[in-house]
């Protein structure tokens, strides 16, 4: 029905006939000259309708077009008068000049407009995501989703140019072991069992590698049943990889190449290799794990400079074995004390007890504890003038989750987040296990099938505290892209693991993982991948603030699809035929 798509004409298009369809953004009736401004998914484009060209019939059924109706137009290209070209539109230096026009798609008044320009100020969120298929239309929303298009096309053309299959894993499964997180799925057939929406494909990319397909990904759909954020959703879309005969260097090679590739389709160079960072080396310069390295303000430990202090807090936090950890701030000691008192509330409200606030002014240190310290120990500071030093004394768990948010909010404060700057790293040498302060329990860093480092359990069989993950993460500005690890794939390794993480008994193990343990005992390669958040990176790429920009019908931060009006209750003789009854009340 189209010959042309009206967004895409240039002046390369002057004096083409053309027939167009697409939906009535604006309309005009100045008195018997009509413009109308076409939109589709190319952009929008001026048509006007004028008695030179147009017949009076044709000019009084445009003026009678609704809003957001859908539209046939024929017509020809001609270039604008030069004072009446339209530089915020593409297409602003030519017109259709319509001789017919067809309402075939009429539309009701709109629910919410659908804003275009660098003036338009679209409605709230929740009303936008209630109408979405009119926010759908909006021209940053259609970028979004075509470059998702682009990036998953860019993404099987890498992987199989590499030798990768595309293959599919199952939807309904197996309940995981994190099994409070799983959308259970109730089987009609066999009462009172459930099938789980996958959380990842892990444990079938694993049984591919046993199978032969030595090179496996997929984009693959994920489900999890946790709280809701800017960049998180119940439903998920993730670029899954795993390859066998391979080790870290040749994963990472590989991930690298991918991420130059996407971002490459989004007309961004990405240079490889990428920093790489220990675990420790992160948690210990920056609190966290996938530190942004845009910036510096990195945390010194600061224990022996305090050591001698008489303060009880510090001291009493030394003998229970932490240590006080701190970050300067230049220029911070022209902060005012309220600016100072909601960086304290930011460090408690990640656990931490309060700050240390010590500043430099006019050479001498000034601050509550400041009497607590040595002229020694003050100049072992370093503290320059107008230097701000604000340090946590406590043990690392609580320092570091502390400092890491003061780290970042003094960074936004100061100005060094530079949103041009991209500085990509990798996280490597992840512990195998966290371990329970009180009760002495493991639980898996990553999940319970990635390979410990040989070296670490031959040095300390009977200390797995101490072993270290071949798990890396790929960070890119304090964000985690994707991460992924060596797996294991000796049978007796894994049961081993699994009765490390409290799973002893052979018949347990069986229950919950079985069919992995089948397929590692009929002959499992070295193998290993990665797993990259799909939606995550394509919100980077669009330079979208949230996972919902780039998600056709995304869920709110209270998990409901307000467009369909998703969840909803089910007719009980529904339930009933799938063995279910609901309790209401405590």
């Amino acid at each position: 029905m189209r010959s042309h798509l009206g967004g895409a004409l240039r002046r390369a298009d002057v004096g083409a006939k053309v027939t167009l369809g697409g939906w009535v953004h604006r309309s005009r009736d100045l008195g018997g000259l009509v413009f109308l401004t076409l939109r589709d998914r190319e952009g929008v484009l001026q048509v006007s309708f004028n008695p030179d060209w147009t017949a009076p019939e044709v000019i009084t059924a445009a003026a009678a077009v609704g809003v957001e109706s859908v539209v046939l137009i024929e017509g020809t290209v001609h270039e604008r008068p030069a004072d009446q070209y339209n530089p915020e539109m593409a297409t602003g230096e030519v017109e259709v000049r319509a001789t017919a026009i067809r309402v075939v798609g009429p539309a009701v008044t709109p629910a919410i407009p659908v804003a275009v320009g660098r003036d338009a100020k679209p409605p709230a969120e929740e009303l936008r995501l209630r109408h979405r298929v009119l926010d759908l239309r909006r021209p940053e929303l259609q970028f979004a989703l075509i470059l998702r298009h682009r990036l998953m096309q860019a993404t099987r053309s890498y992987l199989s140019g590499l030798g990768y299959l595309e293959l599919e894993t199952p939807i309904l499964t197996k309940p995981t072991p994190e099994g409070a997180r799983d959308f259970l799925v109730p089987s009609r057939v066999h009462a009172g069992e459930f099938y789980a929406l996958p959380q990842s494909p892990q444990i079938y990319k694993q049984l591919f590698m046993c199978c032969g397909f030595d090179r496996y990904f997929q984009l693959a759909r994920c489900f999890r049943d946790e709280d809701l954020r800017a960049d998180r959703q119940l439903e998920f879309t993730q670029i899954d990889i795993e390859a066998s005969f391979i080790g870290r260097e040749d994963i990472i090679t590989m991930a690298e190449g991918l991420i130059r590739a996407l971002w490459a389709e989004a007309g961004i160079a990405v240079e490889t290799p990428f920093a790489r960072m220990s675990y420790a080396d992160a948690m210990e310069r920056y609190g966290c794990d996938r530190p942004d390295l845009r910036y510096d303000l990195a945390i010194a430990d600061l224990s022996a400079t305090f050591a001698g202090s008489e303060s009880g807090i510090i001291q009493s936090a030394l003998a229970a074995g932490g240590r006080v950890r701190g970050i300067v701030i230049p220029g911070g000691g022209a902060w005012s004390r309220k600016q100072v008192d909601e960086l304290e509330a930011i460090a408690k409200s990640a656990g931490a007890g309060g700050l240390v606030r010590l500043k430099s002014a006019g050479g001498q240190v000034e601050g509550p504890l400041a009497k607590f310290l040595s002229p020694e120990a003050q100049a072992a500071l370093g503290l320059s003038d107008g230097d701000l030093l604000l340090a946590v004394a406590g043990a690392d768990r609580i320092s570091s989750p502390a400092l890491d948010r003061v780290r970042q909010e003094c960074a936004v404060r100061l100005g060094l987040v530079d949103p041009a700057v991209r500085r990509f790293l990798w996280v490597l040498d992840f512990p195998m296990f966290d371990q329970d302060p009180e009760t002495g329990a493991l639980a898996a860093v990553h999940h319970p099938f990635t390979s410990p480092n040989a070296d670490d359990m031959a040095a300390h069989p009977g200390a797995p505290e101490r072993w270290r993950a071949l798990a890396y993460d790929c960070v890119l500005n304090g964000m985690e892209l994707g991460g992924g690890s060596i797996r294991t794939s000796d049978p007796a390794v894994q049961s081993r693991m699994f009765g490390l993480l409290g799973i002893a008994e052979t018949s347990e193990q069986e229950r919950r993982f079985g069919f992995l343990l089948e397929g590692l005992r009929a002959g499992a390669p070295p193998h290993g991948g990665i797993a990259f958040g799909f939606d995550r990176i394509a919100m980077l790429l669009a330079g979208a603030t949230s996972l919902r920009d780039v998600i056709a019908f995304p869920k709110t931060t209270a998990a409901r699809a307000l467009f369909e009006g998703a969840p909803s209750v089910v007719p009980v003789q529904d339930l009933e035929e799938l063995h279910i009854r609901t309790v209401t009340g405590a």
